[in-house]
């Protein structure tokens, strides 16, 4: 027997089909003196590294960024809007301590309170890297993690 389904949630599948086919992977806001990044999400971990890409974009152009080293990051929290703040701030550490710039974000695991990832990446260098602006710190103001049709995260980035 063929399982039919009304109208109108085919056209919720489509209309979701093609939003996930054609929605940004994040958004940069100005707010004040620092910046803020919306990113979405199918998922957490896509909402996560697609945040994690956001903040990239502040501080380089990621097309100059080459995938030559992976660093494993595991970050424990609170709760989820905790582990955003520590999944980022634990990026900019790697960027400031090791010099350390990546382009992809591969998350393993993401709990409420833990995540896994592997980053992949390489060394900044200063002559083929045009770096922009600097990044201090994910902070909690404004901070947001919610999920409705799709995941959004909205942080911002003290620069």
């Amino acid at each position: 027997m063929k399982a039919s389904y009304p109208a109108d949630i085919i056209k919720q599948f489509l209309y979701i089909g093609v939003i996930l086919n054609w929605m940004k992977k994040y958004e940069l806001t100005e707010h004040t003196a620092d910046v803020g990044i919306l990113a979405w999400g199918r998922d957490l971990k896509e909402a996560f590294a697609n945040a994690a890409l956001g903040m990239l974009s502040v501080m380089v152009e990621p097309e100059e960024v080459v995938e030559k080293d992976v660093r494993e990051v595991e970050v424990e929290a609170g709760d989820v809007e905790s582990l955003l703040v520590g999944w980022l701030n634990e990026l900019i550490y790697l960027f400031d301590v090791e010099h350390m710039i990546f382009k992809r974000f591969d998350i393993k695991e993401i709990e409420k309170d833990r995540i896994h990832a592997l980053c992949y990446g390489e060394k900044i260098e200063p002559s083929r890297h045009h770096l922009k602006t600097g990044v201090k710190a994910a902070t909690y103001h404004m901070l947001k993690v919610e999920r409705n049709d799709l995941f959004r995260v909205r942080i911002i980035l003290d620069i």
